[in-house]
């Protein structure tokens, strides 16, 4: 089973951005132990910055991975480029977040990505990603 997880802007700075919500534990670390837990799945990473990126990436990987975990992060609240690259693929996406959007922000609130997913797991720290994973199991 071929899995990516994409995350977006800002989550290169896990482990050292608002520990207070999003942990002390660096993404890169809680991979490793992804993919030890894993061993099965062949699992990539895609982190970025940048709309177009994470659009590129879901367009390359959308029909011939077996299930993309995506945070979009704060795009999910304003990227309908994004919801409709997830719109346009086959491969099933699960919409994860760290925290739990609706106990912050009302921003955070509406995902323009939910309607085009398979699923949405959201406030469960980093263990989202591992629950997503299980999910395509």
């Amino acid at each position: 089973m071929k899995i990516i997880i994409i995350n977006g802007p800002n989550l290169n700075l896990l482990g050292k951005r608002e520990p207070e919500i999003y942990g002390s534990q660096t993404f890169e670390d809680y991979y490793n132990q992804l993919k030890a837990e894993f061993p099965a799945v062949e699992l990539a990473y895609f982190q970025s910055n940048i709309e177009g990126e994470l659009i590129d990436k879901i367009q390359e990987v959308g029909f011939s991975y077996d299930g993309i975990i995506l945070n979009a992060a704060a795009y999910t609240h304003t990227s309908v480029g994004i919801a409709d690259a997830v719109k346009a693929i086959t491969t099933p996406v699960i919409e994860v977040h760290i925290s739990n959007t609706f106990a912050r922000e009302e921003f955070r609130h509406h995902s323009f990505i939910s309607p085009n997913v398979k699923g949405i797991i959201i406030g469960f720290g980093m263990k989202s990603y591992a629950l997503a994973l299980q999910s395509f199991l």
